[in-house]
């Protein structure tokens, strides 16, 4: 597909102008990031409409540019909205946006509310806000902040310069790797903004839609980094990372990245060389190290996401994150104490809008002891005491001057449902759960199930926004609370009242498209690693196998699209989720297809690994119908023995289940 670059001269309203495409050159502000829901609500729908997978945040204006041309032709009265908010935006200099929210909240707890730049359940406001002044279209300056109860973070204040190939990011930029909208591992808004210098392309290059991003930050200043010594030292760690995209054809994208964490007071000191060694060799720098001394790289953290969308009367993005904390059994491709985290989002739904998205993290998240070979950061992985990363890093016990935090997995849900009434504005229901494992031998405490729930509703007012929220919920150690809310932001996207917006949408499947269902039988074998000292095969063995997915016509002979594998393996729920499911068709009516992604399998614990296979199918052996038999590997499905009683001992506490069958099955298109 060829690909052709559009700009955003902030001087140039004309580029706005739906049908145009012109040669990029300049800078791009970034739209924000968790401070305007609705607005940023109406953003993403307009990213999927318009066939724009995002994978990370915050998201430039002049993506969002690129997406309207085709999205207006589904919802225009969405797509004007939007095109309206992004006006302000072409200006020489101007407010970006402005938000006053004041609240009360009943209750004893003060949980660290998701996402929200480190805010606590218990202030009673948040001001947030950002203008720009923009000399030419190669130097940007923000001026942006977010302040609550006892922080004031310059968030979005930043000088950038460049183009849109490669722009440079200087001060408090937001970063937030993951295409979910609701938890990101590696980085996120959960912590106050951190100081950065950051260069990435704001638009994607080339006709593979090469997409990139460096950034190094400091972190907040923590007494308590372990030397690999034993001893401690006061000082600011460093966290740096590497983000490499690709997008080659319209609706799928795919993403790789990598943090590090380093350095710090006497922990300080690595050079270049160090940091790229531990970068490309993780295995070694985690175990044996490369240096003698205090100086080596201490944390490493990386992820591999996805986001496909499916076009339609009902589109929708499937999107997922497999990350690892660390490595696993000492090879370099396999990554430790693995998170799988999967999400849809469906833009359009009559009236609404909905999003689910689902979480299962290992042990050992965001909390770092020392070793002989690495640097320990005991107060775990956050900026002024909140997680850096997914907002479920926040709750647990945390981090004392004498302890680190608990090192619990478990599991988080997220269902968002949105409405846009024919009589304006916009309410949304939101439904967070969090289940941390309180049975296991890294918890101190007999968590409770989190619960927590808000229902918002926004519209516009004489070039405002004006919104009340009521907030209520659990924490993990069965405090309760319930916040109400009320929100003035200069600024909106929303809908007036006007007209329907549910009944302007105009999407259409395109031909070629379509969903399926299969299912078939499943002949598997497993392989178990219960410690390094022990492996087995166990005997073949058949199950029922179901499949549901989708798949989208990308070229003459070509395919791609995402699937779910439900298969009973020994008699426990093995999930595989196919990220990437790509297949050819010849000519003849057969197909080959080949597909990666990530497995949980549902042991005492789960196991979280790899996922490929291959296969051939016989297409339309009879109308609708496919026949077909795939090979299938669940590689190195990996959790820890945290179970009391468990056996330990061998090289690690990690085990190790992989598993192999060929399933033949029949798939109904539709």
């Amino acid at each position: 597909m060829t690909r052709r670059p559009l700009s955003l001269g902030l001087l140039l309203l004309t580029t706005l102008t739906l049908s145009q495409t012109v040669l990029a050159s300049g800078v791009s502000p970034y739209l924000p990031l968790n401070l305007d829901p609705a607005v940023e609500n109406a953003i993403e729908r307009v990213l999927i409409l318009g066939d724009e997978p995002v994978l990370s945040r915050p998201i430039p204006a002049a993506l969002v540019l690129r997406a309207l041309p085709k999205a207006c032709r589904v919802d225009r009265p969405l797509c004007e909205r939007v095109r309206h908010y992004l006006g302000r935006y072409m200006h020489s200099n101007g407010v970006e946006f402005t938000s006053v929210t004041l609240g009360a909240t009943l209750g004893q707890s003060n949980t660290t509310l998701p996402n929200q730049h480190g805010m606590k359940a218990q202030s009673p406001f948040e001001v947030a806000g950002a203008g720009y002044i923009q000399p030419n279209s190669h130097i940007l300056f923000n001026l942006g902040g977010v302040a609550y109860q006892g922080r004031l973070t310059p968030t979005g204040t930043m000088l950038s310069l460049g183009f849109d190939w490669a722009q440079l990011d200087i001060g408090y930029r937001d970063h937030w790797w993951s295409p979910l909208t609701d938890s990101s591992m590696l980085i996120s808004t959960e912590a106050p903004t951190m100081p950065s210098v950051t260069l990435s392309n704001t638009l994607p290059l080339t006709r593979l839609g090469l997409q990139y991003e460096i950034f190094v930050a400091q972190m907040s200043q923590s007494s308590r980094i372990q030397l690999t010594t034993g001893t401690l030292t006061r000082g600011h760690p460093k966290m740096g990372g590497v983000r490499f995209g690709i997008e080659p054809v319209s609706g799928w994208g795919l993403s790789f990245q990598r943090v590090l964490i380093w350095g710090g007071g006497a922990a300080g000191g690595e050079s270049v060389s160090d940091v790229m060694q531990a970068f490309f060799n993780p295995s070694k720098a985690q175990t044996s190290g490369f240096n003698a001394g205090t100086h080596v790289v201490g944390k490493q953290e990386a992820s591999i996401s996805s986001e496909f969308i499916f076009p339609g009367r009902v589109p929708f993005a499937v999107y997922t994150e497999y990350a690892g904390n660390d490595t696993a059994d000492g090879k370099n491709y396999l990554l430790g104490k693995p998170d799988l985290s999967v999400g849809i989002q469906f833009p359009h739904i009559g009236a609404f809008d909905l999003t689910y998205e689902i979480d299962t993290f290992s042990p050992t998240w965001y909390v770092h002891p020392g070793s002989t070979v690495q640097t320990g950061y005991l107060d775990g992985i956050t900026n002024y005491g909140a997680s850096i990363g997914n907002w479920f890093g926040d709750q647990r016990v945390l981090a004392t001057p004498t302890t680190v935090a608990d090192q619990v997995g478990g599991q988080s849900n997220m269902l968002r449902i949105g409405w846009s009434p024919s009589f304006g504005g916009y309410l949304q229901l939101r439904l967070r759960s969090l289940s941390n494992q309180g049975n296991t031998i890294y918890a101190t405490y007999p968590y409770k199930n989190e619960y927590l729930g808000s229902l918002s509703y926004e519209r516009p007012w004489r070039g405002y926004a004006v919104g009340a929220e009521i907030q209520a919920g659990r924490d993990v150690f069965g405090g309760h609370f319930i916040r109400i809310e009320g929100t003035l932001r200069d600024g909106e996207a929303l809908f007036g009242g006007d007209s329907s917006g549910a009944a302007a949408f105009a999407g259409a499947r395109p031909n070629g498209d379509w969903l399926f269902v299969q299912t078939g039988v499943n002949y598997y074998r497993m392989l178990v690693n219960p410690v390094s000292t022990l492996r087995f095969y166990t005997h073949w063995a058949g199950s029922p196998d179901l499949t549901i997915g989708a798949l989208r016509r990308v070229s003459k002979h070509q395919d791609l699209g995402v699937a779910l594998d439900a298969d009973a393996i020994s008699g426990r729920l093995l999930l595989g989720l196919r990220m990437l499911d790509y297949r050819y068709r010849f000519d003849w009516p057969i197909a080959v297809h080949a597909f990666v992604g990530a497995a949980r399998y549902s042991l005492a614990t789960p196991a979280l690994g790899l996922y490929l296979g291959a296969g051939v199918q016989w297409r339309q052996f009879m109308p609708g119908w496919d026949l077909g038999l795939d090979f299938r590997n669940v590689v190195d499905a990996t959790r820890q023995r945290d179970l009391p009683g468990e056996p330990q001992g061998g090289a690690g506490p990690d085990s190790f289940t992989s598993t192999y069958s060929y399933t033949l099955y029949v798939s109904r298109r539709f």
